[in-house]
């Protein structure tokens, strides 16, 4: 069986494609992913193919400016366009394709599928991209919903209403291009009648009744077997274990490794700094903080006393495998469900959508650095899934 593998998104939203792969391939599939060449490099570590396709995303995202809603049309008609023009090639042949990411790129993909009459399946990474009774649909970029909107049904009509919009013109005039009918309603499209969600049923539950069929996999994780640096490995060996600091792909909030570490030295503990994206980096030359660049979180983060994070799936979901206690500060999209999700659960603390400051974190790793909060994320990690990738592999290729 021959499986292509579908996303436009950062590091976190191909990881989780990069274990299905694996999985796939144990199970005797032929695997390709296509996907920005920003995770080029990722993939020839596991020796999965790539079709790479349009700018990297890291440029969009740390460009000179930050990327403006009134780019949003203009850059998805792109990914749209890219889609059509490259993911049809590279599906020939194949019997089934993975979409999942952006929901441009994804319905750029559910459209290729289509016109040539291979199997799609739309993948989820977070249960509020699904439409239910049980939470509002997140808001696209420059499409807020009305805050004094609380009826379910109002906001699911908008949020159609914000897709359409958004994706609906590029979308239909390719689709017009290519023979295929128009869609009236570019969400529901792209989900379809049976969505997968690949989140943990702990961490990320789906809640029934709704009206979609969704399977829930468990999240995809690849176990990582990297070793950690000699550098890092003596960093952690010299004393207590330390607050690691990161947002990954995101644009951190400004001077926010300033506050992180004066607010963990508060504490009397030690930084780790994760230099990510944004290139976090120590504020003197004292020897409690340490910067890393990409490493195996898997082992990290058991190692850690609490892990600061912008709140991606991944990085939620490695942290609450490994056991550590987290600080969530969402930025953007799905990251304060991950947020909420880490304080109802106990594991954590949720900062605000806002910029931190040395107070505000002081007063979350206050929450945080605990007996009682050590002993939460330890028994929550016990019970976190780890066959999700196995799951989703065996089921694709069932049929």
């Amino acid at each position: 069986m021959r499986v292509l593998l579908s996303t436009y998104d950062s590091r976190g939203g191909v990881e989780p494609l990069v274990a299905l792969a694996m999985r796939l391939r144990e199970l005797g599939a032929e695997v390709r992913v296509w996907a920005p060449p920003d995770c080029a490099e990722r993939l020839a570590e596991v020796g999965v193919p790539l079709v790479p396709v349009g700018p990297p995303v890291r440029a969009l995202v740390h460009g000179a400016k930050p990327p403006s809603a009134a780019d949003v049309p203009r850059r998805a008609a792109e990914v749209i366009a890219a889609q059509f023009a490259t993911l049809a090639a590279a599906a020939e042949g194949c019997d089934a394709l993975v979409a999942s990411g952006l929901t441009p790129a994804a319905a750029g993909a559910r459209s290729v599928a289509e016109k040539l009459g291979i199997r799609c399946v739309y993948v989820s990474l977070c249960p509020i991209s699904l439409p239910s009774p049980h939470h509002p649909p997140p808001s696209l970029p420059g499409r807020p919903l009305p805050p004094d909107v609380t009826d379910r049904r109002v906001l699911n009509d908008l949020d159609v209403q914000s897709h359409n919009t958004l994706f609906g013109e590029a979308l239909n005039a390719h689709r017009a291009a290519a023979g295929l009918p128009p869609v009236d309603n570019v969400r529901d499209h792209v989900i379809s009648d049976q969505p997968w969600l690949a989140t943990d049923p702990v961490l990320g539950p789906w809640r029934e009744p709704a009206d979609l069929d969704v399977v829930q996999t468990g999240a995809w994780i690849l176990p990582d077997e990297r070793p950690l640096p000699a550098e890092l490995e003596a960093f952690l060996d010299a004393g207590t274990p330390p607050v690691y600091v990161g947002f990954g792909s995101m644009r951190a909030p400004n001077d926010v490794a300033r506050a992180a570490i004066e607010a963990i030295r508060a504490r009397g503990r030690r930084t780790l700094l994760s230099r990510g994206w944004a290139d976090l980096a120590v504020i003197d030359d004292r020897d409690d903080c340490f910067v890393v660049g990409e490493v195996n979180h898997q082992a990290l983060f058991g190692r850690v006393a609490a892990a600061v994070h912008h709140g991606g799936a991944g990085t939620t979901t490695t942290a609450a495998l490994a056991g550590a206690p987290q600080v969530v500060v969402p930025q953007w999209g799905d990251q304060p469900y991950w947020a909420g999700r880490v304080a109802d659960l106990g594991i954590g603390a949720a900062h605000e959508v806002t910029a931190p400051t040395t107070e505000s974190l002081s007063a979350a790793l206050k929450t945080v650095l605990t007996p009682e909060t050590e002993a939460r994320a330890a028994a929550v990690a016990g019970a976190i899934r780890t066959d999700g990738a196995t799951v989703a592999a065996k089921l694709l290729l069932a049929g």
